[in-house]
């Protein structure tokens, strides 16, 4: 089935809970990086809360972690800081 343009595709409602996934090389401070990061966007956000991780080589790391987004720009915006931080190898 071809998706087009007029179909159905399910909007989000801000603010949300949005769940992000940041990956990047496991060093011993690289979840506190990531969420010291994240809390500028969103103070809720709790270092307890994030789920973790390791790669099966334990040479990488991901990080799991749900925060308020208030709307496109504000995840946009995230995103760019976790990617500009130089730790980070992928964002999803």
């Amino acid at each position: 089935m071809e998706m087009t343009e007029n179909q159905d595709i399910p909007k989000l409602s801000y603010p949300c809970a949005y769940p992000i996934k940041v990956v990047g090389e496991h060093t011993d401070d690289f979840l506190a990086v990531i969420v010291a990061i994240v809390q500028q966007h969103d103070p809720q956000v709790k270092k307890e809360e994030v789920r973790v991780r390791p790669s099966s080589k334990g040479r990488y790391v991901s990080l799991h972690i749900v925060f308020t987004a208030q709307g496109p720009d504000h995840i946009a915006a995230l995103h760019a800081d976790l990617r500009a931080s130089g730790r980070v190898q992928i964002v999803l």
